[in-house]
């Protein structure tokens, strides 16, 4: 069993990934060929922005986005520590502070009732993430930042596709950035990404950035990096796009056979009600973790943690505040799962992680009718 099934996916969309790329290497425009600026176009009409940008990765996307609003050594970022180190990264980079907030112990997002007391004169920004595929609580970080004069970026690396209150993740704040690592729900063969805005002067100094800082060629009228998304990246992830709302839907499909068997036995990352989800991961809080993925493995079954450390706790990092700074956080990550998941997953199989999940818990496993035409993903 694959945790996410990459070569299935390509199977099921082989002629048009193969078609497009072929277009690619007739045109030999390899760096902001014609199919770039197609992406972009393609993506601000799925998420309803008026701007979108490629980069060359998700990290970019978030460190570009902060070039472009001009932040400053010494700068505060308000952010959550539970997430990829990169949230936190791009921000140091820039010579600011990450300043850490705990978490929600129901979504594993940001606590926005937490935002506030944190905030200091030398805020300039507050970077949620939109964990495991769901919306953070955008409406209300969007309010604080409202009434303190702050910058939005949501880090959506694995919320692309999601909606919040009938809105596109992405769309949802001053910018979003998402990316196009393999193994996200929308992903390339290599490493993309993507911001948007509806601020026009964000836009047009983001795409300034992400050539150097180029406002024409070698004319520099800004500090910038070689951040650019290639054609051949952009055009594998057009090709994917004809099948992602498909995706999608099946990849509710699985986490629906999930909660079918898990809920109510076993804890569950919360699903907001006003929200949906593209389950870039589907995670589970359990006790004696090491020894039910050693279970679980022994099945047959691969698993992952999304983070085993949290950020404040990283020693590159663990300067910046107290090690009992976020313990909710904390605990999350001694005990968040995150179990197979994909638009590829069959019934059957994920029905026996589930299963077998129950087992290494010591729970017992309820009896399961079992419906012949969900054994596999509905053909598109």
């Amino acid at each position: 069993m694959e945790f996410i099934d990459l070569k299935a996916q390509y199977r099921a969309s082989r002629e048009l990934i193969n078609t497009r790329i072929n277009a690619v290497l007739e045109h030999g425009q390899y760096i902001l060929g014609p199919e770039v600026a197609e992406l972009e176009a393609r993506l601000a009409a799925f998420t309803g922005a008026r701007h979108c940008i490629t980069v060359a990765s998700g990290t970019e996307a978030l460190l570009i986005s902060l070039m472009a609003l001009g932040l400053r050594p010494g700068d505060e970022v308000i952010t959550t520590p539970f997430s990829f180190i990169a949230t936190a990264e791009v921000i140091v980079l820039l010579g600011a502070v990450p300043v850490f907030v705990d978490i929600d112990p129901a979504t594993c997002n940001i606590a926005p009732g937490l935002i506030e007391e944190r905030i200091t004169p030398r805020t300039r920004a507050i970077m949620p993430v939109s964990l495991y595929g769901q919306p953070a609580d955008m409406e209300e970080i969007n309010a604080i930042a409202t009434r303190h004069k702050l910058a939005v970026i949501e880090d959506a690396a694995q919320s692309f596709g999601a909606t919040y209150r009938g809105r596109r993740s992405c769309n949802l704040s001053t910018i979003g950035c998402t990316s196009f690592f393999p193994s996200k729900p929308l992903g390339c063969y290599g490493d993309g990404g993507a911001l948007f805005t509806n601020d026009d002067a964000i836009a047009a100094a983001a795409r300034e950035i992400r050539v150097h800082g180029q406002s024409r060629r070698y004319v520099h009228t800004r500090v910038g990096v070689g951040g650019r998304m290639d054609t051949l990246q952009c055009a594998i992830v057009l090709a994917k796009l004809e099948r992602f709302e498909w995706e999608i839907a099946q990849r509710q499909r699985v986490a629906d056979s999930y909660e079918a068997l898990l809920s109510g036995r076993v804890q569950l990352v919360g699903q907001a009600r006003d929200r949906t989800n593209v389950f870039a991961q589907y995670t589970v809080v359990v006790e004696e973790r090491e020894r039910v993925q050693a279970e679980l493995h022994a099945a047959g079954i691969p698993t992952a943690v999304h983070y085993p450390v949290p950020m404040h706790l990283q020693p590159a990092y663990a300067h910046l505040s107290t090690a009992d700074a976020c313990p909710v956080a904390s605990s999350m990550a001694a005990r968040v799962l995150s179990l197979p998941m994909g638009p590829y997953l069959p019934e059957e199989e994920a029905r026996q992680v589930a299963q077998a999940l129950l087992r290494a818990l010591r729970i017992p496993v309820p009896a399961v009718d079992v419906d012949p035409e969900a054994l596999a993903p509905t053909a598109v």
